[in-house]
């Protein structure tokens, strides 16, 4: 699981991706995942900032559907 708070579109999560997949492949036990901010210009009012970073409960949830828990 890459957590970033940039955008999904041409993040640094991405290229972490990327190169984990071509030099881990067949030692995986899983795909990568990501959990990226909102693709949304970053708002100053702290309650739309929290909305649009990733937060630990969009996190834990993105690892619990990774692992295959709900």
């Amino acid at each position: 699981m890459v957590v970033d708070e940039g955008w999904r579109t041409g993040s640094l999560a991405g290229e972490i991706m990327a190169r984990i997949m071509e030099q881990a492949f067949y030692d995986l036990d899983a795909p990568v995942a990501r959990v990226c901010s909102e693709e949304v210009p970053m708002p100053y009012a702290k309650h739309l900032e929290d909305a649009a970073l990733p937060q630990p409960a969009k996190i834990v949830a993105a690892v619990r559907g990774l692992m295959g828990a709900k």
